[in-house]
């Protein structure tokens, strides 16, 4: 599982692909749900904090 906090700008790769192909996302906001964009195709979308760390494979930290 996870364990880092999550902070906007963090590029995350996901276990399973988005249906445009892509496995990275970047962390547009924080709060009590998280939004995350595909760096693939721009799409956005709404994470429980919880079930993002299971989906989460790793991070890709950069400035």
């Amino acid at each position: 599982m996870f364990t880092e906090p999550f902070k906007p700008g963090l590029i995350l790769k996901l276990r399973k692909a988005h249906a445009c192909g892509s496995e990275r996302w970047r962390v547009v906001s924080v709060g009590a749900l998280l939004e995350l964009e595909c760096l693939g195709c721009g799409k956005r979308r709404t994470f429980d904090p919880l079930e993002l760390r299971r989906l989460v494979r790793k991070s890709e930290n950069r400035p």
